[in-house]
């Protein structure tokens, strides 16, 4: 189901909890968002749909890809700055960007996976994550 997407500051700078089997279909209306917002976005967090679990969803080239859970267990020292949107907020603004992450998360069935990305996608990625931690750009 797509959902509207949150643009109110306090509860998109709570703490996401852990997401369980039971947030199963907050990860499908994450995907279902996500892909009807395709044409302006590259990833969600499940903040931004109403949702305070750590679950994002993120366009990996010409895929989507759910992770619940997803924590950066380690990242480049060389890093980037650069400007972001987002469609819980207004404008662009400055953040600083890793070059490359790795995170173990769990995918749409719930298997332990760790990845490597690198890039426009690690950009995404951390970006969606700092929504998990109640930072907003």
């Amino acid at each position: 189901m797509i959902r509207p997407i949150v643009k109110d500051i306090l509860f998109l700078q709570r703490k996401a909890e852990k997401a369980s089997r039971k947030d199963r279909a907050a990860g499908r209306d994450l995907l279902d968002t996500l892909a009807a917002h395709s044409d302006t976005c590259v990833g969600l967090a499940a903040n931004m749909i109403g949702v305070s679990k750590a679950i994002i969803a993120i366009r990996d080239e010409k895929r989507f890809l759910l992770l619940y859970n997803p924590v950066i267990t380690m990242h480049s020292l060389t890093y980037y700055d650069t400007e972001e949107g987002c469609l819980s907020l207004a404008g662009k603004r400055p953040c600083r960007r890793y070059d490359w992450v790795e995170v173990k998360y769990e995918d749409e069935d719930f298997h332990k996976k760790r990845k490597r990305f690198q890039g426009f996608t690690a950009e995404i990625i951390q970006h969606e994550m700092d929504h998990l931690e109640g930072i907003l750009i």
